[in-house]
């Protein structure tokens, strides 16, 4: 494995060293508390390791939320989607295999095959086609008896797009076919704005050779609780995962577990009122996006709490100088596109994350800094 930081890590908010007033680059709801979610950690908690699969109770309540087919012996309870990716990748990629990986992506995503060190074809979602998933590209980038895996996140990070359920039945119908194996990021899954009127299946219902990744970080905003979960039908990935995963760190945190299950246990009541708030904060964002309509452009997120903005002109000053006057002198700072390897005229900008009055006031600054140019 040749290991190398990623801009989005080396440049996140708490390694920037400058006092950010308005936080715009987050991909996630607002941290929480252990009192604003109610969460009471017993004093008389033993600090032992967990069931290494994960607690019964997290994995019982992640196979209900999927449903049939998904059990709890489907569910392995991992340290955050990033691990889960870092499981499933390494078990199953080596230098010799090929990957097809959708771009823009969390950058786990692309980064962790890089370290492995095998052959990646990138399949762009471009914003001309509202960074649609073209399944015939990910078919014609197959390579028969070498490709060991397809790769891509839905709902989309930075993007807010995601699949539909054709096309994630066509993408799993494709990868059996060809006898590869299909991974989903869904960690956004719970925040799709149209869920009642047209759900997507969980990934994992479309066959054994599928495995979906998801964290309680994004939804819930319990990003220091690092649980997440893979899940699989395939009971020998499933001991396959088990096995590095015990290799890894043996178990997850028995403090972790016991708050996850408490909050697992609300979902039904957490996630509503999440999606109402985040309903209206992406209208604002659609307003400001309609206010400035000569400057910016988006594509409208079906899920999640963050978009992704393309600036249609350049600052004649230039993208750098741009990013630069907009943290220094504004204090606004948002996820430039370097970060998921698209040029700087593209931004991720998160409405979910901030005070309502940040948000409004960040959205203020950003038409500011680019209208200063």
């Amino acid at each position: 494995m040749d290991y190398h930081r990623m801009p989005i890590e080396k440049e996140a908010p708490e390694e920037v060293g400058i006092v950010i007033k308005y936080n715009l680059s987050e991909s996630a709801v607002s941290d929480q508390t252990l009192d604003s979610l109610n969460i009471s950690i017993p004093s008389s908690s033993v600090l032992t390791y967990t069931e290494h699969k994960g607690s019964h109770k997290i994995r019982s309540m992640v196979a209900r939320g999927y449903g049939v087919p998904i059990t709890a012996d489907d569910v392995l309870v991992t340290a955050g989607a990033s691990t889960s990716l870092f499981i499933v990748k390494t078990a199953l990629l080596g230098p010799e295999d090929h990957l097809v990986v959708t771009r823009p992506n969390y950058a786990t995503n692309l980064e962790i095959p890089r370290s492995i060190g095998c052959d990646i074809t990138f399949i762009d979602l471009e914003f001309d086609s509202q960074f649609r998933l073209d399944i015939d590209r990910v078919s014609a980038a197959i390579r028969p008896g070498f490709t060991k895996l397809i790769s891509i996140c839905s709902p989309n990070n930075p993007t807010g797009t995601m699949c539909n359920a054709a096309e994630l039945k066509s993408l799993a119908e494709l990868a059996k076919k060809s006898a590869c194996y299909l991974l989903i990021d869904e960690t956004y899954a719970d925040l799709h704005y149209g869920a009642d009127k047209m759900p997507v299946p969980a990934g994992a219902c479309l066959g054994e050779h599928v495995i979906t990744v998801s964290s309680m970080s994004k939804a819930y905003g319990v990003p220091g609780l690092r649980v997440g979960w893979l899940t699989t039908t395939n009971a020998a990935l499933q001991e396959k995962f088990l096995a590095a995963k015990e290799q890894i760190m043996i178990s997850g945190s028995v403090l972790d577990e016991l708050a996850a299950e408490q909050i697992l246990s609300r979902r039904g009541e957490l996630v509503p009122a999440t999606m109402a708030d985040m309903r209206r904060r992406r209208d604002r964002v659609a307003d400001w996006v309609r206010e400035h309509s000569d400057i910016v452009d988006w594509v409208r997120p079906e899920a999640g709490v963050m978009c992704f903005i393309k600036v249609k002109a350049e600052p004649a000053n230039g993208m750098d100088t741009f990013y630069k006057g907009l943290l220094e002198k504004h204090g606004v700072y948002v996820g430039r596109g370097t970060w998921f390897e698209r040029d700087d005229t593209f931004f991720r900008l998160g409405y979910g994350w901030p005070t309502w009055e940040e948000l409004e006031l960040g959205l203020d600054k950003i038409a500011m800094a680019l209208r200063e140019g």
